[in-house]
């Protein structure tokens, strides 16, 4: 149980923001600057974040006020996420 929930943790953000990539492609590539590759590295590396980050970015304003708040906790979300990959590494490797 707990893989399947490491699993949908590690492929979920990147389902969510590829399907959205494919969806609106054009909010995608303009929150991000205007380059394909910026999405993919998003994508690959930072998935909440670069999710959050185009979820709650518009084109008059931007991202402020809470959305600030809500890329904190998407990066916080991907530190999270590499950081248990190295503690159960290291678990792994103390174990045998």
């Amino acid at each position: 149980m707990c893989c399947i929930l490491a699993a949908l943790g590690l492929i979920g953000p990147r389902m969510a923001f590829a399907v959205w990539w494919v969806l609106d492609r054009s909010k995608v590539v303009s929150a991000l600057g205007g380059d394909w590759w910026v999405a993919l590295l998003g994508l690959i590396f930072l998935p909440w974040t670069a999710l959050a980050w185009v979820a709650v970015w518009s084109p008059s304003t931007h991202v402020s006020g809470f959305g600030w708040a809500l890329v904190g906790v998407g990066f916080l979300a991907d530190l999270s996420s590499l950081g248990s990959g190295k503690v159960s590494r290291a678990k792994d490797k103390d174990r045998a």
